[in-house]
């Protein structure tokens, strides 16, 4: 079984000439977890992997371990889209060294629509193919016209940029990526897709750890678009909720459960206020399913395994409608993590499972799934057939 992130954690703490009792200090994590952590008997929780990363000066992923590497399959086929994806955003201002032809924004638009699907399904590999060259046909056609329009295709497909980036752990390419999202945004003029944009770098200071900063954005963010959601018109109440969904994970993962219910609640009150919750305003899939999603992770964050079981139980056998595999598989892996939290490794593995039927690339590459499973599979005398075939399936040893 390949290391899991409690031995990397350790070289590196190692590495910085700490000890375990000055990480914890300078990390402010329990060093009883953190021990427990580095041994390989209880999973790093994103929190702390943020507190350690942040503690230690390094990036997230040089934690988890991204990106992940394949010699063969489809990860490699992955990762081979991340070059030609990175020269289309180094060369956004330059002419392309042939001529292409400018196809029509109505043409266009039909290819950023296909690449938003392929984000919400998870397909990642197809996403990563299409990406560089839509990016730089995009690229062009601003050239050739100045066009609000083409300004917002371009910022939706930096979305799936985005979405790529963030999955296999390129960080300094996702920054760059969020930059190009803002100007886009803005060149588009509509305030609501620059809203959306902050709601996106919300995600990557949930990553990086920065949470108070996360929630000072958040809030900045729902300032702009009015004091409560009555009166607004559907498509400004999906940001508007959706930045208080964002605001619930930020504060569940600072440890405030308090304050996580609170813009959890607001989020619903949002959603129930919306006359079609299928609509998927800006790619932000809010409604009242959603929401009851991000509810289950938030008691995941908090690490209290029996509410976000209990919130978790009604969704067992009716998941919301119209919510798409890249949410699905992450509600999956949501409550293995919750199951785990309660003594249940059985069970966890069962959730890990049903993530991989819903959204196998998107649980592939996922550090939480790693890293789960092996400790899983780490606790068990002799694991299962079906838990060495998943741990082969993922690539670990």
């Amino acid at each position: 079984m390949a290391d899991a992130i409690g031995k990397r954690i350790a070289e590196l703490r190692k590495l910085r000439g700490l000890s375990q009792r000055g990480l914890s200090r300078r990390a402010h994590v329990s060093y009883s977890l953190l021990t427990k952590v580095e041994q390989g008997h209880r999973p790093a929780s994103p929190a702390l992997i943020g507190a350690v990363a942040r503690a230690l000066r390094v990036d997230v992923p040089c934690v988890t371990g991204q990106p992940y590497q394949e010699p063969m399959g489809k990860l490699r086929q992955l990762q081979a889209t991340i070059d030609p994806i990175r020269r289309a955003l180094l060369t956004h201002d330059l002419p392309p060294d042939d001529a292409l032809p400018v196809r029509t924004v109505t043409e266009l638009r039909r290819d950023v629509q296909e690449v938003s699907q392929l984000g919400r399904h998870a397909r990642y590999l197809r996403l990563g193919q299409m990406l560089p060259g839509l990016l730089e046909e995009l690229s062009v056609a601003i050239h050739t016209e100045d066009d609000p329009q083409l300004h917002a295709l371009l910022a939706e497909a930096y979305g799936g940029a985005s979405a790529l980036a963030h999955q296999l752990g390129y960080q300094d390419m996702r920054a760059t990526v969020l930059d190009r999202i803002e100007r886009e945004s803005h060149l588009s003029r509509d305030p609501l897709r620059v809203a959306r944009t902050q709601w996106s770098r919300g995600a990557s200071l949930l990553g990086a750890g920065a949470h108070q900063a996360g929630l000072t954005l958040m809030e900045r963010t729902r300032r702009s678009l009015g004091e409560g959601p009555e009166g607004m018109e559907p498509a400004a109440l999906s940001v508007f909720g959706s930045l208080h969904l964002r605001s619930s994970v930020l504060a569940a993962r600072a440890g405030d459960a308090e304050l996580s219910e609170v813009h959890l609640a607001e989020a619903a009150r949002a959603a129930d206020l919306l006359p079609n919750p299928a609509a998927n305003h800006y790619g932000l899939e809010f409604g009242p399913g959603n929401v009851a999603l991000h509810g289950v992770s938030a008691a995941v964050e908090l690490e209290d395994g029996a509410r976000a079981i209990e919130r978790a139980a009604p969704l067992y056998e009716q998941l919301p409608p119209g919510l798409p595999p890249v949410r699905l598989g992450h509600f999956w892996i949501e409550v293995a993590r919750a199951w785990y939290y309660q003594g249940d490794r059985r069970r966890a593995f069962d959730a890990l499972r049903r993530a991989r039927r819903v959204a196998p690339q998107q649980v592939r590459i996922h550090p939480m799934v790693r890293e789960l499973l092996a400790i899983i599979a780490g606790a068990e005398a002799r694991p299962s057939e079906d838990l060495r075939a998943f741990a082969a399936w993922l690539g670990l040893d």
